[in-house]
Parts: C-alpha cells; structure tokens; sequence
C-alpha cells in the first residue's frame, strides 16, 4: 500500500529517509520553537546578552523575576488576567446567544444582520480608536465614563464578530429533529438552548475559546484608550512602557514577555482538543 504525505507525495522508506524526516523535523522545531526556548532561557539568565542566542545557560536564576516583580510585573499580569476573563465570559455568552439566534431562528433582516456583524471584521483597530474612545468616555443612555477602569477594557470586547459567525455556522448543523423532540418532552426555549444545543456546541466553544483568549490578552490598542494610570496597565502595554524607561534591564523584558506568551500556550493545551475538533468538524451528527 502506498501512503502518502499531505503534499500528496508518496513516502519515501529506508534509513537515509528516516534521517532526512529527523533532520527536516529538528529544523523545523528549532525554526518555530527555538525563539521561544531563547525567550525562556534568556528569562531566567543572571546576565543576558541581546546579541547572542543560546538554548543551553550557564547557570539559572530567579534574578530578573525578582526585578519584574519589583517593577510591578506581577500587577500588570493580573490586570490581563481580569480582563480576559471576564471579556472571555461575556464574549462566549454572546456569541452562544448571538449563533443561536442566527441560526435556528427565522426573523426578517438575519441576513443584513450577519452582514453587519461580519463589516465590523473588516475594519482595523486604528479606524475603531476615535469613535470608540467617545463611546468609552460618555456610555450612550447611561451617560457614564468607563474610561479609567478595567471594565472599560472589557465591555469592548463582549462581542466579537468572529465568535459569532463561528458559532453560526456550527449551529446551523445541528439536526432541528433534536429541538423537535425536546420541545414535545416539555422543555422550553432556555432549555433546548442550554441542555439540547450549547453541549453539541462544544468544538465551537473549544475555537472561539482559544481564539477569544488570544485576541482579548494581546490587546494594546484598548487599554492605550482607557488606562489613565499605570496601575490600569495590562502586561502588553506595560511592556511597551517598560521597554521605554533606560533603568529597565533586558532581562526584566525577557522575564514580562515570558508571562505573556506562557498564558496563550496553556490556553491553546487546555482546549487543543475541541479546538481541533471545532476546526475539523463539517457537520454535527445525532
């Protein structure tokens, strides 16, 4: 039987394509994971080099840690811990309301709707700053400023347009047969949407999961809007305004950057498995 690789080659056999794979697949490891070791190791090196790249350090240290820390590291990453979650929850929730809607209801104008959610993809965050700045400064009807707390980082990101087409689309697969039968055992609308569809929904919630997560943590150009003072500040904004001040030593950037990449990586192997799921899935059988 002749197998064949995903560029639709057949696989070549022997030891010498044994050692080609060995070779190709360290290169490729060093290529995209290699930055990543540096950042680490260089993290937690007593004395850092910016010019030499190395894998393998003399001796590891809490140094620069304890310097982050001292910097206020620690207080910037809880910050993006408070908003991710909480614009994460409200992101999630009205996404599964919003697909749901979207797709297992007929109203009139779903469809400009969709195009509408979809127009707020296509505009970049530098045409968004102004006018999101206004609403942030004076909340329409309620007439109040979020401007100056975390909540004003959070609510902007409650809905996402990629979530919701994301769920969409995947609730559009799940057979109605199942609705049909859970509304003639009694249940009502809530019901069916909490106990029938959200659990299909799991590949999904897995997708926008990951993607919501890194798209809320690497948030700059928001808390630039509505931090006032540095104690508001995210980690990736406070690493822009750590990275401006002389007294800051290369390795307490190493030492920011290494949290602020290490959350996303746990985020992604918590949920791999939906994520892939999500992504593989065509359709939703019963």
């Amino acid at each position: 039987m002749r197998n064949e690789t995903a560029l639709g080659l057949a696989e070549a056999r022997g030891p010498w394509a044994r050692v080609l794979r060995s070779v190709l697949y360290t290169a490729l490891f060093m290529v995209f994971a290699g930055p990543l070791l540096a950042l680490m190791v260089g993290a937690f090196t007593p004395t850092v080099d910016p010019t030499q790249f190395t894998l393998w350090p003399d001796r590891l240290s809490l140094d620069n840690l304890e310097r982050a820390v001292d910097r206020n590291v620690l207080d910037y990453l809880l910050n993006s811990f408070l908003v991710v979650g909480g614009g994460l929850a409200l992101q999630v929730l009205v996404s599964a309301f919003a697909g749901y809607a979207l797709a297992r209801k007929r109203f009139r104008g779903s469809a400009v709707v969709l195009v509408l959610i979809l127009a707020t993809m296509m505009l970049p965050e530098e045409v968004l700053a102004v006018p999101l700045s206004v609403l942030l400064a004076d909340l329409p009807l309620l007439h109040v400023s979020l401007v100056g707390s975390l909540v004003g980082m959070i609510v902007p990101v409650a809905a996402w347009g990629f979530s919701i087409l994301v769920m969409t689309e995947f609730m559009k697969e799940i057979p109605k047969e199942l609705e049909e039968s859970a509304r003639l055992d009694g249940a009502g609308e809530f019901r069916v949407f909490w106990q029938v569809v959200l659990p299909l929904c799991r590949p999904a919630l897995g997708v926008i999961g990951i993607f919501g997560f890194t798209m809320i943590w690497d948030q700059y150009m928001l808390p630039l809007l509505v931090a006032t003072d540095p104690a508001q500040f995210t980690l990736p904004l406070a690493l822009r305004s750590l990275r401006s001040d002389d007294q800051v030593g290369i390795g307490v950037l190493l030492v920011g950057a290494f949290l602020a990449m290490l959350p996303s990586v746990l985020a992604f192997l918590a949920l791999q498995r939906s994520f892939i799921r999500g992504l593989t899935s065509g359709a939703v059988k019963g």
